[in-house]
């Protein structure tokens, strides 16, 4: 048997323990005993026990690649791709959360490596689909959760961007254009962004950036914060985590065999752990996704704040149009009432959707119809502010701004539908309000100091 440990920053959180009938994982003592200590997981609570391996392991295949970028990186280290541990303990020092694993991780900047300059930045990206996270790499050692190319990044003060080593936290995600399969794919995600943000959702500061013939776009990790000269990590979990459902059950139709996660699951678990706004809020979050064309919200898409203090949802991300592209599917991850295609919800699914989740059908119809409209108000200055990013407009904005707008005019004349019928539509006292429950405790809104945007030394 070996053990691995996971840390938070430089405290060790629990060990994993590899034995022949999988990894288990057990909580530290010491960390048991910590003011402000936080569970791994709301399927983990803090306890003695050992976590049984099925769950630690469906829970820690969650923090690494996938696809393509999960066999690129088994490759690299001489690994099975269902190694999932032995993964982890090589690449898993900065995950998404606060953990990591196998070395404890740093709040110092000073692992922060710059990158020389544009043309070492596009040789970077361009090396990204064969070499994921600079795996290999002298130093580095990170894993980020899904398919896309991506690579953990910090900005320091001079702005710069530079990658972060032995243990250093990243601080931004770096998304590069996918123009041989998503083309205009910064500039779709950092539009979505922007208008989330001005809809009023808790959306992260975003920007779009160029090197050589390359664009990327540059997304603040809200689950880092900066503390004076150091950057703490935030703990945070995917609904996959939270849920117990692998990375490949993801999707609520998959062909797994295991069956993903539905809207009236995740909602299910927001109210069991979190207070009744974030319950809103995440009907925000799914009214949004499915007005912006956003097929790929999955499960993995949407994540919980843990802290000592209770759980709570993190801000919307990964939201893209993808109506504008032929190549996508235009099946949503989740059904809403029993429809899977967003453009031909009515009122009657809304509302099944609602009754389903434990909402008021009628405040989720109105929620839904005042939501859409402020989307499109907003549309145009989301789009102006986007073209005035470094990277630039694209030549397919027009094409995403339509397919918003007229999934927006589809969805408002849907909620026109008459002789809807419900059935047994829950009592609650205020339009949406979710089932009285224990009262927990919030974390503190966490408020950040945004750095400059990013430059690089030429």
């Amino acid at each position: 048997m070996s053990e691995i440990p996971i840390y938070y920053e430089s405290r060790l959180v629990g060990r994993i323990h590899v034995r022949a009938e999988g990894p288990s994982f057990a909580y530290s003592p010491d960390w048991l005993q910590t003011k402000g200590a936080f569970p791994i997981s709301v399927r983990m609570p803090l306890t003695h026990r050992p976590i049984d391996p099925h769950e630690f392991l469906s829970w820690a295949a969650n923090l690494l690649p996938e696809a393509a970028h999960l066999r690129a990186v088994s490759l690299k280290l001489g690994a099975s791709p269902e190694d999932v541990i032995g993964i982890l303990s090589e690449i898993g020092r900065d995950t998404a959360g606060a953990l990591s694993i196998g070395l404890p991780g740093t709040t110092s900047p000073g692992g922060w490596r710059p990158i020389p300059n544009d043309d070492d930045l596009e040789r970077i990206i361009d090396e990204l689909p064969n070499k994921p996270f600079l795996v290999g790499e002298d130093g580095v050692s990170m894993s980020l959760a899904g398919a896309q190319s991506k690579l953990g990044v910090a900005v320091n003060k001079r702005g710069e961007l530079c990658i972060p080593v032995d243990g250093a936290p990243s601080t931004y995600i770096l998304k590069p254009d996918a123009k041989d399969r998503l083309f205009g794919s910064v500039q779709n995600e950092a539009m979505c962004m922007v208008l989330a943000r001005l809809c009023g959702l808790n959306a992260p500061q975003v920007t779009t950036g160029k090197a050589g013939s390359r664009t990327y776009f540059l997304v603040k990790r809200y689950d880092r914060i900066q503390d004076g000269e150091r950057w703490r990590r935030l703990h945070q979990e995917d609904y996959c985590q939270a849920l117990g459902r692998p990375p490949s059950a993801k999707y609520q139709n998959n062909q797994s065999g295991i069956p993903g996660p539905s809207l009236s699951e995740m909602f299910a678990v927001t109210r069991n752990v979190t207070q009744a706004r974030d319950v809103m809020s995440l009907l925000d979050y799914v009214i949004f996704n499915i007005a912006t064309c956003n097929t790929d919200a999955h499960a993995k898409n949407y994540s919980l704040m843990l802290s000592g203090r209770g759980a709570a949802l993190a801000p919307i991300y990964d939201v893209l149009c993808a109506d504008a592209w032929p190549n996508v599917t235009k099946n949503l991850a989740q059904r809403v009432g029993d429809k899977s295609r967003g453009a031909h919800l009515k009122k009657r699914h809304w509302e099944r959707m609602a009754v389903e989740c434990g909402l008021r059908p009628a405040g989720v119809v109105a929620r839904v119809r005042d939501f859409v409209r402020q989307m499109r108000a907003n549309l145009s200055s989301a789009a102006a502010e986007v073209s005035g990013m470094p990277a630039g407009p694209h030549v397919m904005m027009s094409a995403f701004e339509s397919a918003i707008e007229e999934r927006g005019k589809l969805l408002l004349l849907g909620l026109e539908e008459e002789g809807a019928v419900v059935t047994k539509p829950p009592s609650r006292k205020t339009p949406m309000a979710a089932p009285k429950k224990r009262a927990t405790k919030k974390p503190a809104p966490q408020t950040q100091t945004a750095p400059k945007s990013p430059r690089r030394r030429r």
